[in-house]
């Protein structure tokens, strides 16, 4: 009995590697510390060039994260003041406009992001646009540099875990096993960081999880290689970020790559602090704004939810009711059932149609689901939604209703129902179809819903109209042609479009638009 505990514990032991006692743990950080000398270094300026993966905009759900070009990037990190200044500059480049993301990228998109301390802002030109809800994604990216991982570990209380393996998931990854020393820090009181130090006493890549509406604790690391000195401070001049994880060996399977960003540094700055950042006063007293929806009676029977970025349509049956798309976050999903709720009492919400798989929006439709709701939802995304998004699986950092409380079994009225080409819900009176919007490219099983006795046609991201009088674009583009095509393929003889982005907007408007108008 005692060597067959033994083995278990060797086993273990293999399988999860060792803790390090503490004293340890402070001699490896001085090492790497001494080595890559960041006692030396408050804050840094580089600039770099390379790509953006889009985050949760995949063409299809194997596909990577779409990618557009960043032909310049410019990242100033004090972490002494606990700030950073960062700016991009995005084009389309040589990457194939497929996916979401508000691609195709016409000339150039800059991007001007900030934090100090708690705060947040974007800049458009000298206006400064307070973003508290990212705010502490963007405190814990300075953390995630090599540096700001060292200092922050110093300063607490890591723990030192030693194991095989065959090195970081991505492109440090090999065949030959090594033994991996890693630095393991809980940063900002919330997140669980990993740091891998290799032999040369390099933090080779560092790991955490970040909340998502649609993935729960989502996977988040960084790789750092080809180190060169600058001024006695080593720095890595090739970056790679994953969003998600980039093996098939975790989930989700139906996600493959998630490349997310990718830049080639051509200069480094130690002690270059970039500009002197203060935080306005307009940011100092921006908070998180509250969820606002607000109705608007399309017919009888039938809303337009609006109120922000991302509509919802409400469809009333004789028994139930219909939802047109679940976008966004659970606050906002709670929200939209709420106003049904007050629409329509006392009549459950038995469908909601989602339009697409991109994270914008289907970060809702667990809610909806753990509502009781049936999700409508293209044949291509069933497996990823019913494995992995609807998945029961606990989420630590920010618990949903369908984490906290799962139903007991899928099938006990929470279902999944698919379209191939063409589907309908019914109650023998109204009549709500949905069609699959073929040869588009913004996304692989793309859904629209049309109500022909209203002739009302009901869609996402292929056609957001422009503020009224405004000058048509010299070519529609490729995804508003693709709905038109569908359309007529279809059929269908719509007189309202009714986006869930916008406005609503006659048909003839639409036609007028991309040029087709007799």
């Amino acid at each position: 009995m005692m060597n067959v505990r033994l083995r278990l514990l060797g086993a273990f032991l293999a399988l999860f590697g060792g803790t390090v006692a503490a004293q340890d743990v402070q001699d490896v950080l001085q090492a790497v510390s001494a080595n890559m000398g960041a006692a030396n270094l408050n804050c840094v300026t580089y600039t770099a060039t390379g790509y953006v993966g889009l985050v949760g905009q995949t063409f299809d759900i194997r596909s990577d994260w779409p990618r557009v070009a960043v032909s310049n990037y410019t990242r100033s990190v004090n972490y002494t003041a606990r700030s950073m200044h960062e700016e991009r500059v995005l084009t389309q480049g040589d990457y194939p406009a497929r996916g979401g993301g508000r691609q195709p990228i016409q000339g150039e998109r800059r991007q001007v992001w900030r934090v100090f301390d708690d705060y947040a802002w974007n800049m458009q030109g000298d206006n400064p646009q307070p973003a508290p809800n990212v705010a502490s994604r963007r405190q814990l990216d300075i953390w995630l540099t090599p540096h700001g991982f060292l200092k922050a570990a110093m300063a607490g209380d890591p723990t030192l875990i030693t194991r095989y393996e065959s090195g970081a998931l991505g492109g440090l990854s090999s065949t030959v096993q090594r033994r991996q020393r890693i630095i393991s820090l809980t940063l900002l009181n919330t997140y669980r960081v990993n740091a891998t130090v290799n032999s040369d006493n390099l933090i080779e890549r560092i790991q955490t999880w970040i909340p998502n509406p649609v993935r729960g604790d989502l996977n988040y690391e960084a790789e750092y290689s080809d180190w060169q000195t600058y001024d006695g401070v080593k720095f890595p001049t090739h970056f790679h970020h994953h969003t998600d994880w980039d093996d098939e060996t975790q989930p989700p399977n139906y996600n493959g790559g998630h490349n997310s960003l990718d830049l080639r540094i051509s200069d480094v700055q130690p002690n270059e602090c970039g500009p002197a950042l203060s935080v306005p006063d307009s940011v100092r007293q921006a908070s998180v704004p509250p969820v606002r929806v607000e109705s608007e009676q399309l017919g009888e029977g039938l809303y337009y939810l609006t109120g922000g970025s991302h509509h919802s349509v409400a469809v009333e049956f004789n028994d139930f009711i219909a939802v047109v798309e679940a976008p966004q976050n659970q606050a906002r999903a709670l929200a939209v059932i709420e106003e049904v709720y007050q629409l329509f009492p006392n009549k459950p919400i038995r469908y909601v149609v989602n339009t697409h798989h991109h994270f914008d929006h289907l970060g809702g439709i667990r809610t909806f689901f753990h509502e009781g709701a049936t999700i409508v939802a293209h044949s291509t995304n069933r497996n990823f939604y019913k494995q992995e998004v609807l998945s029961y699986a606990p989420w630590t950092l920010e618990p949903d209703l369908l984490s906290l409380h799962p139903p007991t079994e899928f099938a006990e009225g929470y279902q999944l129902e698919t379209v191939d080409i063409k589907s309908a819900i019914t109650d023998g009176t109204r009549l709500l179809e949905v069609y699959y919007v073929q040869s588009n490219p913004h996304s692989e099983g793309m859904l629209m819903a049309y109500l022909p006795a209203e002739r009302m046609l009901i869609e996402a991201d292929l056609f957001t109209p422009s503020a009224p009088n405004a000058a048509p674009p010299a070519q529609p583009s490729a995804a508003q042609m693709a709905l038109y095509e569908n359309v007529m393929a279809y059929g269908l003889n719509p007189s309202t479009v009714v986006p869930l982005h916008g406005r609503t907007v006659p048909w003839s408007e639409f036609l007028e638009f991309i040029g087709q108008a007799e």
